[in-house]
């Protein structure tokens, strides 16, 4: 099979014009880096952000026209918004009147819209890598679904994916009607992520305006059907998609995981400070790798210290959601693809999540469906 190259891509899609652009849109840079695995190739086109919906037919064509492309195999095109690209002209609202006839120097910016079918969306968070946070958000979510409720996960690490592990879910989601994607399943649960996209070894080496175009297109782009929560395993840190979840989806809250060691600890309070800068509910800290049980003897040892996110919750008036364990049982499990809530639901570490899925659950219901917010920067 011919090696489909970013040269030839590029040369394809300098043939494709908007309705009223002056110039092609690779000449006018429009197209971020082109990133080809396996002869999948990925792109995003940046418009204005006043023209995105009306833009999308460029969108398609641009996929379409790559799609053609000898050796190609398949195509996933993505919309960025950027207030500066091209040189399409934007329309702009006239600004409202008060009363008085005053003209508003600021109107107010449209709620952000939600996911279609899906009733709450609870963000999985941690401020540093290596703390098991995704562990946590696949048996969290199993965890909502063992407590009888219809729930959904979605794997936000772009860079680094680890739900198709962790749910042992192989091969690639099947589309609906040239647009929608299905969504993948084990255990129950649907899942999606950009891992089920690209080859597990392949390095994501994307800049920040397409990942954040391709989180909102798997967000909004998949056929989740109906839902009651959507549990959304976000990247390490505080960048990109954080402030693109925080800004464009309106979250009913965010959990976040620690161990208990105060280098994690420090790390923690700065996810904790990030959603509250965007005014996320924060539902609770959860203490992860919290003690160790031996597997021979029973054993207890506190090898990260005990205590250090039960302490941290209650000294910013964070719910403290629990204490999950070490053990060998939840690593082997995670490593083998059947997480401890599904293989093992009577066991003492499944307890420990369906607890934790309640106690989260229980402030979501009892909280009004959110708006998102806009962030300001000082």
């Amino acid at each position: 099979m011919t090696e489909v190259t970013k040269e030839q891509v590029l040369q394809t899609l300098s043939k494709v014009r908007g309705p009223d652009l002056e110039g092609d849109i690779v000449s006018l840079g429009m197209v971020s880096d082109v990133f080809i695995s396996d002869s999948k190739v990925y792109f995003s086109v940046s418009v204005p952000a006043d023209r995105a919906k009306e833009l999308e037919p460029l969108r398609s064509a641009a996929e379409r026209i790559v799609k053609a492309i000898p050796g190609v195999k398949s195509v996933l095109a993505t919309l960025t918004a950027d207030r500066k690209a091209g040189s399409a002209p934007a329309s702009r609202p006239a600004p409202q009147a008060q009363a008085g006839g005053h003209a508003h120097p600021h109107p107010p910016k449209p709620a952000k819209s939600g996911v279609p079918g899906v009733g709450a969306i609870i963000a999985v968070a941690s401020g540093k890598g290596g703390v098991g946070k995704s562990t946590t958000a696949v048996n969290l979510a199993l965890g909502l679904l063992a407590n009888g409720l219809r729930v959904g996960l979605l794997d936000a690490d772009i860079y680094g994916p680890s739900v198709p592990r962790l749910l042992k879910i192989s091969g690639r989601p099947e589309q609906i009607d040239g647009k929608y994607i299905k969504p993948m399943e084990n255990y129950g649960l649907k899942a999606m992520s950009m891992g089920f996209l690209v080859d597990e070894e392949t390095a994501m080496i994307w800049r920040g305006p397409m990942v954040q175009s391709a989180l909102l297109q798997m967000l909004r782009e998949v056929a989740w059907g109906d839902l009651d929560v959507l549990v959304v395993d976000m990247p390490p840190g505080t960048g990109d998609v954080q402030l693109t979840m925080a800004q464009q989806v309106p979250l009913a809250g965010a959990v976040i995981v620690s161990t208990p060691q105060d280098l994690a600890l420090i790390d923690a309070r700065k996810a904790v400070n990030m959603f509250r800068k965007v005014e996320i509910p924060l539902l609770g800290i959860v203490e992860n790798m919290s003690y160790f049980l031996a597997p021979d003897t029973g054993n207890r040892y506190d090898i990260f210290g005990h205590g250090g996110a039960k302490a941290e919750a209650e000294r910013i008036g964070v719910p403290f959601l629990g204490e999950v364990p070490l053990t060998m049982e939840i690593r082997e499990r995670s490593d083998a693809g059947t997480p401890v809530v599904a293989a093992v639901p009577d066991g003492p570490s499944a307890a420990i999540y369906r607890d934790i899925a309640t106690a989260v659950w229980a402030q979501v219901s009892g909280r009004p469906q959110r708006k998102a917010p806009s962030i300001v920067f000082e």
